[in-house]
Formats: C-alpha cells, sequence, structure tokens
C-alpha cells in the first residue's frame, strides 16, 4: 500500500500495509457527483483510490437541464454525469459501480462492504452517500406510487402526455420540475405550501410565464385518491369552490433525506436533519473520514457545492495521510 511523505509525495511501501491488494488511501462511498469529483481530485493527488457507487452520476442524471454549472451554459444532467465521470476515469483510479452496504472500524483504518458481497478496506473514508426524495406521508402516497404518484419529472413525465398534472413544492426544484412537465401536460397545478414561490428569479419568472401552469399557494394536499391509478386529490382548502382537485399525477418535490446511515453507525456526527456535519476543510468529527454533497449540512445544495466540498474532502485526506505515515490496518476488536 503507498503513502504519501510529505517531502516528496513519493509513494513508498511499508511494513504497516496489509498484505491485501484492497487497502486504499481511500475509499470514496457514492457514485454521484460530489464522489466523482472526489475521485478525480483523488486520482490527481496520486492517492490509491476506490470510488464504490451504485449509480453513478447519483440524482443528477435525473435533472433536465443544468443551467448554474460553470463552464457549461447548458447541459442535461446526464451529460454532466458523464463528464463527470469520464474526467474521473482519466485517472488511475477504481470505479466500482456497487452500493456500500456496511461499514466498520479497523484500527485506525476501515472496513467497507459492498452489495458484491466483497469488502474493501482504506484508510481514510469520503462519505458522499447523497440523498433521497422525501415523501408526503398521506394516504394514498404509497398505494399510487408508480400509478399516478412520483418523484422525478424526467423520469415519468412523459407517461402524462396531454394529461392534468399535480407538483407539491415550493423549492427551485419544485419550479424546473413544473416547467418540464409543462411540456407534456395540458395543465400544471405548482402546489406552494407557502406562500410565495421560493425559485430562482428566472425560472419563477419562467413559471408566471407558462400559460400551462397555476400556482397555488399555503396549498396542500391531504390525500390522494383514484382507483387503478391517480384521479384527484383532496387539498386543504377550496380551490374554485371545491377542496377536490382533478388531477392524472402528483409529482412530490419537497426536498431530500439524506443517506447517512453508513456514517452514524461509524460515530459520525449528524445534526437534526441527520445530515453529515462537516467544516469548510470537508471534516467530520471523526479522524479520517470526511463528507461532501447533499449528505452533508450545507444549506445551499448543489452540484457544484457538492464538488467543492468533494474537493476539499480529498484535500483533507491527502493532508490526514502526510501527517500520518504510520496508519495501519487492524482488527477493531484489538
Amino acid at each position: 500500500m503507498a503513502i504519501i511523505t510529505k517531502s516528496a509525495n513519493k509513494r513508498q511501501e511499508t511494513n504497516s500495509d496489509k498484505n491485501d491488494s484492497q487497502l486504499y488511501d481511500t475509499v470514496i462511498i457514492g457514485g454521484g457527483c460530489a464522489g466523482l469529483a472526489a475521485g478525480m481530485y483523488a486520482g490527481r493527488l496520486n492517492l490509491k483510490t476506490l470510488v464504490l457507487g451504485g449509480d453513478l452520476g447519483g440524482t443528477i442524471n435525473l435533472t433536465d437541464n443544468v443551467e448554474n454549472y460553470p463552464g457549461f451554459i447548458r447541459l442535461t444532467g446526464m451529460e454532466l454525469a458523464k463528464k463527470l465521470e469520464e474526467h474521473a476515469r482519466s485517472y488511475p483510479i477504481e470505479i466500482v459501480e456497487e452500493k456500500a452496504t456496511d461499514v466498520s472500524r479497523a484500527g485506525n483504518c476501515f472496513n467497507v462492504k459492498a452489495s458484491n458481497d466483497k469488502e474493501y478496506h482504506a484508510k481514510t473514508l469520503i462519505i458522499a452517500t447523497g440523498s433521497k426524495w422525501k415523501k408526503l406521508g398521506v394516504p394514498g402516497e404509497e398505494q399510487f406510487l408508480n400509478r399516478g404518484v412520483h418523484f422525478c419529472a424526467l423520469c415519468d413525465g412523459a407517461f402524462y402526455n396531454n394529461k392534468i398534472i399535480c407538483v407539491v413544492g415550493g423549492s427551485d426544484s419544485a419550479a424546473k420540475e413544473a416547467l418540464v412537465l409543462a411540456s407534456f401536460g395540458s395543465k400544471v397545478y405548482l402546489l406552494v405550501r407557502g406562500e410565495k414561490l421560493k425559485g430562482e428569479p428566472i425560472n419563477n419568472q419562467r413559471v408566471a410565464d407558462n400559460k400551462k401552469i397555476e400556482v397555488l399557494t399555503k396549498t396542500e394536499i391531504k390525500e390522494i385518491k383514484g382507483e387503478k391509478f391517480v384521479s384527484h386529490v383532496i387539498l386543504n382548502k377550496e380551490i374554485n369552490g371545491s377542496n377536490i382537485l382533478n388531477t392524472n399525477a402528483v409529482f412530490v418535490e419537497i426536498g431530500h433525506i439524506p443517506l447517512s446511515e453508513l456514517a452514524i453507525k461509524l460515530g459520525v456526527k449528524v445534526d437534526a436533519k441527520n445530515e453529515i456535519i462537516i467544516n469548510r476543510e470537508s471534516k467530520t468529527n471523526i479522524t479520517g473520514i470526511f463528507a461532501a454533497g447533499d449528505v452533508c449540512d450545507t444549506v445551499f445544495k448543489q452540484a457544484i457545492t457538492g464538488v467543492g466540498e468533494a474537493v476539499a474532502a480529498v484535500y483533507s485526506a491527502y493532508q490526514y495521510l502526510n501527517s500520518n505515515s504510520s496508519i495501519s490496518y487492524g482488527d477493531e476488536n484489538k
């Protein structure tokens, strides 16, 4: 296993290394934007690196147009994910398209088990596991999942050509979902719980200019109803004299839940939302563990901010390895 020296950044073999070719300077858990960026930068710093991610590109693959990533005026989420993957693969790192399923300590190193039943060992971890969609938690949501209830306009919007669609959410993401769905549906209701839509100004204006989209503020869904498929929703208030709103689909965009379970198992501190707490150097409270992206407690979550956190995480790991050349793999119970 290679150790980085302070003096020359050269790799040396040490007797403390585990006699296993799968001992890495860093294992990056997650293959989204942050994970791929971390892999790229770790490759640049000549770290023996493994990126472990079951869905390369992550949720950015489900984004129609990306217009706020520096260097690209406009491209699709899939195009951005592909560029990040290609950049990462241009360096001598390993990328395994499997999900991390378990983690544990091994002395001052770490074990990571994957969905391919293999176990990998690392001197540092970079956790970039991202998040999953938050659900409404109302009657009918689970019953009509994928039969009218969806979480991705790009994935499922085409099923509702010339149909009536509801989007639930008040964020910029909800605004963009409504704009995508307006290209398919005959009518799009954007249900905002608060007093106004809180998208970026350019997207708020696009929503306002789109004749297919109607924004309903201070409006929430209380129940989703139908037979085989969604036919209508029950609202918390009356709209045009009725609290029944006919719709063929409900697209939920109310935020995300951080996938921080593995980090929590290792004792990494999280906030009230279970987001990993990091500092400006992407360090956690556990020595040798760093984090980046949507799983973290950063207020503003974007692909570009996650990438920046990933670069900081890798550099912090690099400094840690340089300053601790005696790191060795060992049984966690010793």
